[in-house]
């Protein structure tokens, strides 16, 4: 049972916060797209480079990997240093992963590139929080984070049928060229209006040294309810990287036919779904007044189209649709498990909270990529096209994962939002 409630009260944002926040979303547009880019163009990549689907899977992982592993001192340099700081040094790394990933012309090249896209945009979900978390009050704060994760999402639209035009069109490497461009400007952006300190507070000082810092890491670590917490995020979100992310276009193009354009188009529907689950359960918080029964409902969502996908392995075109929809959309209940998790911990402890549960998304995108690949390329695959049998295993295991983590989930501590 809760035993401490938060009220609900209106909050009217100024102009400056809306810049601030429209910002923040556009560079978190950026990362969206970064991260599922390889779904789309996966068989181009396979096909000019010659990339098994082991070495897929270890391209498309390698970003998750290194954007897990960053964590940890990114919530340090957080509450050490401010949001800003954090975001404008990671950006420039992003922009030069989008060169170097760009230039490259094998499967190393591309790897390094793919890591330092993992290293340049580890802040640009968890940064954002942190500053949200300093401007806005614990009954609004979902709200705004679901703002940030559906305006973000639009990135992963980018990453479906726009980028297989673009590819098309220029080449997936001046496609690439292109978003660093882009990044760079929303980098200056920050630089010029971003500030740590809300409308109505002064900047905080940070007076902690090195060592209570790591301190305080445990501290999160040892919180009540934050590893059930974690267990979720290594597998509800990733369910849709594994899915959207890396396999759905080597899927759709095995197992239906689809060419690059039709791909695109399939994997757009699935990324629509998730801009609108993000927007739709950033708020059901205060509709239910607490955090667990709208989060069990999206997983038992995501659960539900994976258990599908797996049992009948090639659905009518209509009814993969729907289940493409079902899991963007599942899966779009990020800012409902950072919420809860805020209010498990102290304030001067947010920044390493909220990076050690995005250890979880990102930590459980590169397992579940990783090891999906290993797995798929156990199968025989004449001319390089896997069987339906290595996809319908993929999604099995997946969904035995998010049903294991809803269970352990089932126990986690919720409060009550006092309307």
């Amino acid at each position: 049972m809760a035993d401490r409630e938060f009220p609900m009260k209106t909050y009217t944002l100024p102009l400056m916060t809306i810049a601030v926040v429209a910002t923040l979303c556009g560079l978190y547009t950026m990362s969206q797209f970064l991260r599922n880019s390889v779904g789309v163009i996966a068989p181009n990549l396979a096909s000019e480079i010659q990339l098994s689907a082991a070495e897929l899977g270890l391209l498309s992982s390698v970003y998750f990997l290194v954007f897990g592993l960053a964590q940890i001192p990114l919530g340090i340099a957080l509450d050490r240093f401010g949001p800003k700081p954090c975001l404008l040094v990671s950006a420039v790394i992003a922009v030069a992963g989008c060169v170097v990933f760009a230039l490259a012309h094998s499967v190393t090249g591309l790897v390094l590139g793919r890591a330092l896209l993992g290293l340049g945009t580890a802040s640009f979900l968890m940064a954002p929080l942190a500053l949200y978390a300093r401007w806005f009050p614990p009954a609004q704060f979902s709200t705004i984070t679901g703002l940030q994760l559906g305006v973000g999402t639009l990135g992963s639209l980018i990453a479906t049928a726009p980028l297989a035009f673009a590819t098309a069109a220029v080449g997936w490497r001046t496609t690439f060229i292109g978003i660093g461009v882009i990044t760079l400007g929303f980098t200056a952006l920050v630089w010029l209006i971003v500030r740590d300190a809300g409308p109505q507070t002064r900047e905080a000082e940070h007076h902690a040294s090195l060592r209570e810092d790591f301190a305080g890491l445990l501290q999160v670590i040892r919180t009540p309810s934050i590893g059930r917490l974690f267990l979720l995020q290594l597998t509800n979100y990733p369910s849709y990287l594994l899915v959207i992310g890396l396999w759905g276009g080597p899927y759709l193009t095995h197992v239906y036919g689809f060419d690059l354009a039709g791909r695109g188009d399939i994997l757009f529907v699935a990324a629509l779904a998730q801009v609108v689950g993000s927007l739709f359960w950033g708020p059901m918080d205060r509709v239910f007044g607490r955090y667990k029964p709208p989060v069990l409902i999206a997983v038992a969502g995501t659960a539900t189209s994976l258990v599908l996908l797996a049992a009948i392995g090639n659905p009518p075109v209509p009814l993969l649709l729907v289940l493409l929809a079902v899991l963007g959309f599942s899966t779009g209940l990020s800012s409902l498990v950072m919420a809860q998790g805020k209010t498990l911990l102290p304030a001067h402890l947010i920044g390493r909270g909220f990076t050690l549960l995005n250890i979880g998304t990102m930590g459980g995108g590169f397992v579940v990529q990783f090891l999906s690949g290993a797995v798929i390329n156990l199968f025989s695959a004449p001319e390089g096209v896997y069987p339906l049998s290595a996809y319908r295993l993929v999604f099995a295991l997946q969904a035995v994962l998010i049903l294991a983590a809803a269970f352990a989930y089932l126990g986690s501590r919720d409060f009550r939002l006092r309307g």
